[in-house]
Order: C-alpha cells, then sequence, then structure tokens
C-alpha cells in the first residue's frame, strides 16, 4: 500500500522549512507527499525578505484538482498568510475524511510575520475547529490561550484553554524550554507528556514544519495520535541532533534522519 499525505504551506526557497522541509519528511519516513502552495517567499537561513500571499482562488484550485484526483490519508497546514487562504482552506476542511494537523504559523524563525493582520481570528474561529491536532509552539499557544506559556504547567493550561474551543487534540511544542525539550499533548481529555534532551544548538530551522509533518505522515500511515507524536518526537530529536551545519543562520535540520526503534 502508497501512503499519502499532504502539505497545504508556503514555500522557503533555502529549503529547510515549510513545503520543502514537509515534503522532504514525507518521503524520508516512507510516505508519497503532495503540496498546496499558499504563499513565497524570499529568505535563506539568515533573514527574510518578502512574503507573497497567493490568491484564495487559486490556493482552492490547487487544494481541489488534489483531493480530486489522490485522496490522502492525513494531511497538514503551515503558513496561510491571510484570512481569506484560511477561510478557503476551512471551507473545504468540512469534508475532509482524513486527519488535519494544523500548524499555526505565525511568525517565522527571523521574526517576520507569516500571517496578515486579522488572520488569526480567522484561524481560529474557521480552522482551528476542523483539525484532529493543532501543535503551536510556545509562543504560538500565548497566542491561541490568551496567557504566558513558560514552563509545562502553563503549557498544560493552554493545552485546555486553546481545546475548549472545540479543538480535539493540542500539541503544546516546548523546544525553546532551557531544561528539556518537553512537548504537552491533550487527547481526549488526557495530558500526555514527550520528553527529550535540550539540544544546544542555532540549527534548528524548520523544526515546527519537520515536526509536523513527522506527525501527519505517521497518521497517514494509520497510527493513532499519542504514538504518531512519539514517534515523531524521536524523528525531530535525531533530525536536530544531526543538523548538517548549512547555512550563516539558522540552517536546517537533518531530514535524512531515522526513527530509532522504541527501547
Amino acid at each position: 500500500m502508497t501512503y499519502v499525505a499532504l502539505t497545504i504551506a508556503g514555500s522557503d526557497p533555502s529549503g529547510g522549512a515549510g513545503i520543502q522541509a514537509d515534503l522532504k519528511t514525507f518521503h524520508q519516513l516512507g510516505v508519497y507527499g503532495m503540496s498546496v502552495l499558499t504563499l513565497l517567499t524570499v529568505q535563506n537561513t539568515q533573514r527574510l525578505d518578502a512574503v507573497e500571499v497567493l490568491s484564495a482562488d487559486f490556493v482552492g484550485a490547487q487544494l481541489d484538482a488534489v483531493l480530486e484526483d489522490i485522496p490522502p490519508q492525513a494531511a497538514k497546514t503551515g503558513a496561510l498568510g491571510s484570512s481569506e487562504v484560511i477561510r478557503a482552506i476551512a471551507e473545504r476542511a468540512g469534508s475532509f475524511s482524513f486527519p488535519l494537523v494544523v500548524d499555526p504559523v505565525m511568525i517565522s524563525k527571523h521574526g517576520a510575520p507569516l500571517i496578515s493582520p486579522g488572520a488569526q481570528s480567522a484561524l481560529e474561529e474557521l480552522l482551528l475547529p476542523r483539525a484532529s491536532l493543532v501543535t503551536p509552539n510556545l509562543r504560538e499557544a500565548s497566542a491561541l490561550a490568551g496567557m504566558p506559556v513558560t514552563d509545562v504547567d502553563s503549557m498544560e493550561e493552554a493545552a485546555r484553554r486553546i481545546a475548549r474551543r472545540g479543538i480535539r487534540a493540542v500539541l503544546v511544542k516546548g523546544g525553546h524550554l532551557r531544561d528539556a525539550a518537553v512537548d504537552v499533548l491533550l487527547c481526549q481529555g488526557s495530558i500526555r507528556r514527550y520528553t527529550a534532551p535540550h539540544i544546544e544548538t542555532r540549527h534548528t530551522h524548520g523544526t515546527g514544519c519537520t515536526y509536523s509533518a513527522a506527525i501527519t505522515a505517521q497518521l497517514a500511515k494509520g497510527r493513532d495520535l499519542p504514538d504518531a507524536v512519539e514517534a515523531a518526537k524521536r524523528f525531530i530529536t535525531r533530525a536536530i541532533e544531526g543538523s548538517p551545519g548549512l547555512g550563516k543562520g539558522f540552517g536546517p535540520v537533518n531530514h535524512h534522519a531515522r526513527i530509532e526503534p522504541k527501547s
């Protein structure tokens, strides 16, 4: 059987994030990858100079073309750019027969916005309730939960607040915590923690994209959500550990990483 996953996201010409990272991750994890492009960027590991959001009609047409021909077993979203694009995706997501992972990308690694003013409300009201899983980092969780998120306890509270909006599962990512990289999953009312050692490196460009893509690939292969997150956590940890050290700024992770069997 050929497993298929879809990414709906922006382009990173340096290859470390966005659809490029997603497709590399899908391939490495044995899943056929498809992509719907939402925006173009001018960026490298040092800076982001420009963002050009595609029209909602064009994004919707891409999505329609893919879905009518090769239905995926799972899909994810990344940077979406505008409220119009978010609305177009959310309208179609209501009829998805497969899980949707929403990575609520708001700001790039360089600190530049990847969502227009006012689009956050469209994301929260229209798309997040359609998701099988939402994967905010600490900054995004703070914005979505309306509270500071700085430690594991506040991550758990933020996950509960976000889930109250009718969201089925929330994974708050703690890669920026100082002592250990702890992620908190709220699923079916229960909290699970996934812990890995903190890795001191500047080469973390595209970690959020790669992590959510790995979860999506595992869901496409039929894993349940907690197991999919566990496998993806091991993959992203190995990917950060094995960073190839490319670029003069925030370099990419290693998309050729392999998941070691559970001990």
